[in-house]
């Protein structure tokens, strides 16, 4: 199942598309409105995340063109939090309304709530596996082999996007939105303290470089064989 996610905002975009990717999704990204009319009419996604103030073409004019060949489901992101959007919004023909600032979380549940509505929701798998270790996201257990680690719930959190994406840069940026949310004001000395806890909880089962920090980009799973 694939979510397509609209903004001209880089940063939004990445912690848009992890939010989801956490929860189970296939994303594609488009930064302006245009290359937002050609993707979905190309691709055909099962929902569509789209922001309202994007250059030159803005969110409304990108919903009436997908309007004229899709119903796909549609969910405004927005600074904008006036009620007369909103409803031009809705009337324009999306399923949704979200203003920014958001929390990730607020967003996945928005977003399975339209695809529950429309029949198309997709559930999120249980176990990640990458190399050695193991995360069953159900149980909330992590183990290297057949060897228990055990991490705080917000260490979890952090191996549970770090392994989603293994090999990939995760920015600090959204690692903290993600975990705490995107109002927080949680520093990068504390996010550094979870992860210096959880690399020496991975070096005692012995994957100490598991986890890398790439200065002034962001954090990410080594690839393990």
């Amino acid at each position: 199942m694939n979510i397509l996610v609209v903004d001209d905002d880089p940063r939004l975009r990445e912690v848009v598309r992890l939010g989801l990717e956490r929860a189970g999704y296939s994303v594609s990204t488009a930064a302006n409105g245009q290359e937002a009319v050609i993707s979905t009419f190309r691709d055909e996604p099962d929902l569509i995340v789209l922001d309202v103030g994007l250059p030159e073409l803005d969110g409304f004019a990108v919903c009436q063109k997908i309007r004229t060949r899709s119903d796909v489901p549609i969910l405004f992101l927005t600074a904008r939090d006036d009620e007369v959007d909103r409803i031009l919004g809705l009337e324009l023909g999306a399923d949704d309304y979200v203003t920014k600032p958001f929390s990730p979380r607020e967003l996945v549940t928005r977003v399975k709530v339209i695809l529950r509505r429309t029949n198309r929701i997709v559930a999120a798998p249980g176990n990640l596996r990458h190399g050695p270790l193991t995360l069953d996201r159900t149980a909330r257990l992590c183990a290297c082999h057949d060897t228990e680690i055990a991490l705080t719930g917000t260490e979890f959190q952090i191996m549970v996007m770090l392994m989603e994406t293994p090999g990939r840069l995760v920015p600090r940026t959204a690692l903290i939105a993600e975990i705490w949310g995107a109002r927080s004001q949680v520093s990068d000395r504390t996010l550094d303290s979870h992860l210096r806890n959880l690399r020496n909880k991975l070096a005692e089962v012995g994957l100490p470089d598991a986890v890398e920090t790439v200065h002034g980009q962001g954090i990410r799973m080594r690839r393990l064989g």
